[in-house]
């Protein structure tokens, strides 16, 4: 586990494909990219040892969408070899993010516990999940199937499985400057029916105690519009005036961190739960961005 850092952004790389652990727009799965500076094939490093465990776990939280990666017991798709992988979401609400002790990840799955083992050669890992079975990459034989599933293995017996199982850990440096969201799309249709997904925000102070909390309405997928819309309904429901560039979505994790959103919305619209930070502030200097452009 020395590979993964707490709290840090990495890259997980197919050493057989060289290809690169991505999560999907729909907000569920999770694929196999060539591209590398993307920050959806980031990955924010959770280490978590359970009480009275033996062995300390790996979590993967999306630095693009906020969830984890995580197996399922569902079927792969045709072609797939292993169960499907999913990534499902682990968003906590309110009640866990302002407890000065977040509810541990076991509260809702261990789907999401994932422990590292280095191959024979030391140079690579398997990941294996708590339920079972290693994350392997598909593809090796049809290039459009450019799945991951999770494969039921024998993992004393290291030697006789997969190399493409075999996953290659790239740190990504944190950014000294903070990126610009991606300037909105144009709206091809009208806000009025537009789909639309419940924003749950949630505002604390450096004690963790709530400023403000409440949810609105949003259409479309524009990280930079839902901003704009987050401002506005601050102003209107006379919470606070800020400034757009002052203020910083945050994407929550399990154990109380939080990463900054950066990247438009996933097309799912399942509700999506945000920390407010302002620039300026402790919470806004603790803030790590990864820099997913470096070499």
């Amino acid at each position: 586990m020395e590979q993964f850092h707490h709290g840090h952004h990495m890259r997980l790389r197919s050493s057989e494909l060289g290809t690169y652990l991505h999560a999907d727009e729909d907000g569920h799965g999770v694929s196999l990219h060539r591209r590398r500076a993307s920050m959806k094939a980031a990955w924010a490093v959770h280490l978590y040892h359970p009480p009275q465990a033996q062995v300390q776990y790996l979590l993967l939280h999306s630095a693009a969408y906020g969830r984890y990666l995580a197996a399922t017991d569902e079927p792969a798709p045709q072609g797939h070899r292993g169960r499907r992988r999913y990534w499902r979401a682990r968003i906590a609400g309110p009640g866990c993010i302002c407890s000065k002790n977040p509810r541990p990840p076991e509260a809702d799955a261990q789907g999401i516990f994932w422990l590292a083992v280095l191959t024979a050669s030391g140079d690579e890992v398997f990941l294996c999940n708590f339920y079972g079975g290693c994350l392997r990459a598909n593809g090796r034989y049809r290039p459009w199937n450019n799945g991951a599933s999770v494969e039921d293995v024998d993992i004393n017996d290291i030697g006789s499985l997969s190399t493409m199982m075999h996953w290659v850990v790239e740190d990504i440096p944190a950014r000294e400057i903070t990126p610009l969201l991606p300037p909105p799309a144009w709206l091809h249709l009208p806000a009025v029916i537009s789909p639309s997904r419940m924003i749950v925000y949630l505002w604390l102070d450096a004690d963790r105690a709530v400023i403000s909390e409440g949810s609105f309405m949003f259409s479309g997928r524009s990280v930079f519009r839902l901003r704009s819309e987050l401002v506005r309904w601050l102003a209107d429901n006379d919470i606070a005036i800020v400034d757009a560039p002052d203020l910083v979505m945050c994407l929550p994790t399990r154990d109380g961190r939080i990463f900054p959103l950066v990247v438009d919305l996933p097309r799912s619209l399942q509700p999506l739960h945000i920390i407010v930070v302002i620039v300026g502030t402790p919470a806004h200097a603790a803030l790590r961005y990864a820099d997913v452009d470096a070499e």
